[in-house]
């Protein structure tokens, strides 16, 4: 989707994703857009056995990461999400990832309690509905 439908939906996501965490939540990579670092993990390379390669290449993207100095990546694709999260883990990152979609259903309050359990602390009681506080 990066190369193929290029910035018009570049932009799309970039209204969605700050308009669920907020304008000043949000912090872009450099490059960005069409022009921005693939992660090393579509294309059937994270299902291709060849993980240390498949690390290699997305050692980029976790610069390319890490120099936004933000605590989470946002990723729209399933692949993408789990790339990104090993190469936080190998490359020691220390940011967080989490599906575009999850940020959706946390915004509307519809994320399930088995849904929530990759979250870090900070995000897992987000919007969740207590019965015992709720008087």
């Amino acid at each position: 989707m990066r190369k193929g439908f290029g910035d018009p939906i570049a932009e799309d996501l970039r209204f969605v994703v700050k308009s669920v965490v907020g304008e000043e939540n949000f912090v872009d990579m450099y490059p960005n857009r069409s022009n921005n670092f693939c992660c090393g993990g579509g294309g059937g390379f994270l299902q291709s056995g060849y993980k240390e390669q498949r690390l290699a290449y997305g050692r980029l993207k976790d610069e390319q990461i890490k120099a936004t100095g933000a605590d989470y990546c946002v990723a729209a694709c399933h692949n993408c999400h789990a790339q990104i999260h090993e190469l936080s883990e190998h490359y020691e990152g220390h940011y967080g990832v989490v599906h575009l979609w999850t940020l959706i259903c946390l915004s509307l309050g519809i994320l399930g309690p088995n849904e929530r359990e990759y979250l870090r602390d900070d995000l897992k009681e987000v919007n969740v509905f207590h019965p015992e506080t709720a008087m």
